[in-house]
């Protein structure tokens, strides 16, 4: 039985966002939708991400509105002292403050956690950066293309033959946007037992390189660099895409050797599976080359929508390789909500906006979910957030 109120399970924890662009608003925004209570600062001419091109509504691009949903904007000059003091002011009544700013721009303006933290021990701090608080690349510059190439990942990607190519969504900025997250969690859990707060030291590099997972593993194992693995698998040679009938491409996952079976008697080509060069997964990884043309060539006898419902009958894993229309606007995306359309609430001053955006993933089963708020307005929140967090009017600051 759903319950009818939503689960929130963060309501009543205050964030600081402090971030721009993808990394932190991306983390910031699964701490808003699950409840917290999101306070988005900004400069007077908003954040960068307001302005990229090439789709607007009202004025604010498709790209911020993707990541800034269920927060409040307050806009402070941080070039100013007043804006400092504000910043602080509101840092000081936070439960966690989220930061993408360069090692040592905040500490400059006084605006550090090992300052706030004399004043405030519960005060959790998360500092997201292209490559940490230290290290010898502690002060370079990072977007996420740079920390893709740079953390071996991409040299992973793309064609055998061909030149090394970035992933079509931006895991550099995704994952560490996650990790924080993840970081906070766990301070905020943390300081329900000692009632002392932490600083979430989070890297863009270190989140890739730890993504790197069994591929590290494997390099540091065998000392043996793997190289671009196209639309294949380095261990696995039946978890690949293939070629159908009409030019689409299909996956399979047929990673076991009940699933190695069943591939082939739904491709009728049972006879692989008695040949000696494929009897075992090991065989069939040695012999490989000799492997994907007898089933590339299978492949072709029927179209992709024909396949897939015999490959599934059959326990295989697969799928076609969706565009991002397909995708989003699959039967399945639609039942489980992951496309959100986001509208001003009614009597909004700004009319009535509407954005369809990429939904939350997290789902608590037996509580309803809670009807996401538009982004919000450069500024449109200062005045009520200074009232709710600081008990004084805008007037005063």
């Amino acid at each position: 039985m759903i319950d009818a109120k939503p689960a929130q399970p963060l309501k009543g924890v205050r964030v600081l966002d402090l971030t721009q662009f993808l990394s932190g608003p991306y983390g910031t925004m699964i701490l808003a939708d699950l409840g917290a209570d999101v306070i988005k600062v900004e400069p007077p001419t908003g954040e960068l991400s307001r302005t990229i091109p090439p789709n607007f509504v009202d004025g604010d691009s498709s790209y911020y509105l993707s990541v800034n949903r269920n927060k409040r904007s307050v806009v402070a000059d941080m070039k100013t002292a007043e804006g400092v003091a504000l910043v602080r002011s509101l840092a000081m009544r936070a439960d966690v403050v989220v930061e993408n700013f360069r090692p040592g721009v905040l500490p400059r303006l006084g605006l550090d956690y090992e300052g706030l933290v004399l004043e405030k021990p519960g005060l959790i701090w998360c500092s997201i950066s292209g490559f940490g608080q230290d290290g010898p690349w502690r002060d370079w510059p990072a977007y996420d293309m740079v920390v893709q190439a740079l953390s071996g990942g991409m040299s992973m990607t793309g064609q055998p033959d061909g030149e090394p190519v970035r992933a079509g969504i931006p895991l550099g900025d995704l994952s560490a946007g996650l990790y924080a997250v993840i970081g906070l969690l766990a301070a905020l859990h943390e300081r329900t037992l000692t009632g002392k707060g932490r600083w979430v030291d989070v890297a863009m590099l270190d989140c890739q390189l730890a993504m790197l997972s069994y591929q590290a593993a494997a390099f540091l194992h065998s000392g043996q660099i793997p190289g671009r693995q196209g639309a294949g698998h380095d261990s696995i040679p039946t978890y690949r895409s293939f070629i159908a009938g009409d030019g689409a491409s299909v996956v399979v996952t047929a990673n076991t050797e009940k699933m190695w079976r069943s591939l082939a008697k739904v491709l009728n080509v049972e006879r692989l599976v008695h040949d000696p060069r494929f009897v075992t997964n090991a065989a069939r990884f040695s012999n490989r080359d000799a492997l994907w043309p007898l089933l590339e060539k299978a492949f072709l006898a029927r179209t992709a929508a024909e396949w897939m419902p015999l490959l599934i009958a059959d326990g295989i894993p697969a799928g076609v390789v969706n565009s991002l229309d397909r995708a989003l606007l699959s039967d399945q995306a639609q039942a489980r909500g992951m496309v959100l359309n986001l509208q001003t609430p009614d009597h909004s001053p700004r009319g009535k906006l509407q954005a369809s955006v990429a939904g939350n993933p997290l789902k608590f089963v037996g509580a309803s979910e809670a009807t996401p708020t538009f982004p919000p307005a450069l500024g449109e929140h200062t005045e009520t957030v200074v009232n709710d967090w600081l008990h004084e009017s805008t007037a005063v600051i």
